[in-house]
């Protein structure tokens, strides 16, 4: 069976979004609710007759930018030994997660550039 562009990728950003809203900001929502709040930019779209490949290209061109948002504070989280302790990544590991990191952020660029150029 197979599911319709952009259905997979909402739910993965709804699940992702209830378990930020109750997990990291302690807040409590009503199920309904939160899922609600994360599918109605997916819905809204839909029912505006928006093409489904070009939004989920913008979808994800949007939820790039955070992706060194994410990585950075990682990296430096993990290799202070004072939060990790004996868990603290080594230094070649840092310089690997950063080297990753910095090409993902270039990609991202590129990415950003080609969508808004053409």
């Amino acid at each position: 069976m197979s599911t319709p562009r952009g259905q997979v990728p909402s739910s993965v950003g709804t699940y992702a979004g209830q378990i930020i809203m109750s997990g990291f900001l302690n807040r409590s929502l009503p199920l309904a609710l939160r899922r609600g709040i994360t599918l109605a930019p997916a819905l809204i779209l839909l029912f505006a007759g928006a093409d489904a490949t070009r939004a989920l290209v913008w979808s994800q061109v949007v939820l790039s930018f955070g992706i060194p948002f994410a990585l950075v504070p990682l990296i430096l989280l993990t290799r202070n030994h004072t939060v990790m302790g004996s868990l603290a990544n080594r230094s070649l590991t840092t310089v690997v997660a950063s080297l990753i990191t910095a090409l993902a952020s270039v990609l991202n660029f590129c990415l950003i550039g080609q969508v808004l150029l053409g």
